[in-house]
């Protein structure tokens, strides 16, 4: 990629974080097609007047990509982004480019063990409102706000920020949805300035198989210091419970009895040992 190219100076691009894992089947790549829709949706939210494949040339360029490479566990990162053109700040003057790139990566946060659970803080950062950016695609230039966010956590001793939107609202963390638990309940914000996340919709689904009631609703940062559970989840942070926020002990100071049940049921469904797996794992 050439350095004078427009996407890479004003972040105008969107791309996907997906997953393969190692099935007894060989490598599956989780709810591919979900992804590439979305990825889809996200070029068109930005204002590309549309990608150079289709979202059935998409799926079948990233299963080549991931067999090529011969890879088992991996995590596998789609993009598109403005080139040939674009420095007069319109995505009609560019064209999009296209590429997929693959590689073994660790879980995202690292060696925490399951039942430790993270520390987090509220950022004072505030998450994009959605009349200033468009909170509903993956855009490259929206995790410039993530970037802050997580580095100033970082730096005050914290693994990773929440995130509230111009009301005081809780959003999401900087890359991964929240969900609070409080008995059987499961509450995750309403999708108005958040990414709707293809691991946020598994968790509805493998929570409701549990018997759980699961349902979105607006919540403010003293909800998550009383719930008896937080977990954030992502494609590339799975599923972590919550330990500690703004070092307030969340429930037992520990990853809860239920968030433990939807990692289970997670580790099954990307595995292939799930009753759902076979609608959500493409074999490459």
């Amino acid at each position: 990629m050439p350095l004078l190219t427009a996407g890479f100076h004003y972040g105008i691009g969107v791309f996907e974080g997906i997953r393969a894992y190692k099935t007894g089947k060989g490598p599956a790549v989780f709810r591919l097609r979900d992804h590439m829709v979305r990825f889809e949706q996200s070029a068109r939210i930005l204002g590309f007047k549309g990608l150079p494949y289709s979202i059935d040339q998409m799926v079948d360029v990233v299963a080549e990509t991931v067999r090529k490479n011969a890879y088992d566990d991996c995590y596998i990162r789609p993009i598109a982004w403005l080139a040939d053109g674009g420095w007069n700040l319109t995505t009609d003057s560019g064209k999009a480019h296209v590429a997929v790139a693959v590689w073994e990566q660790a879980i995202y946060l690292e060696k925490k063990k399951a039942e430790q659970g993270m520390r987090a803080c509220i950022s004072n950062f505030m998450r994009h409102h959605p009349n200033a950016m468009m909170t509903k695609a993956k855009t490259n230039g929206n995790y410039v706000n993530s970037y802050m966010a997580k580095t100033d956590a970082n730096r005050n001793g914290f693994d990773d920020a929440l995130m509230l939107d111009a009301q005081g609202y809780v959003t999401e963390a900087t890359g991964a949805n929240v969900f609070v638990v409080r008995g059987n309940n499961l509450i995750t914000p309403e999708p108005d300035a958040i990414l709707e996340g293809i691991t946020r919709s598994t968790v509805f689904a493998l929570a409701q198989d549990l018997g759980l009631n699961v349902r979105e609703g607006r919540m403010t940062r003293d909800h998550l210091y009383i719930a008896d559970e937080v977990f954030v989840c992502g494609t590339a942070a799975e599923i972590v419970g919550i330990s500690e926020i703004d070092s307030r002990p969340i429930g037992a100071g520990k990853t809860g009895p239920i968030t433990m049940q939807l990692i289970d049921a997670y580790k099954q469904a990307v595995r292939g040992t799930h009753p759902r797996s076979s609608g959500w794992l493409h074999h490459v």
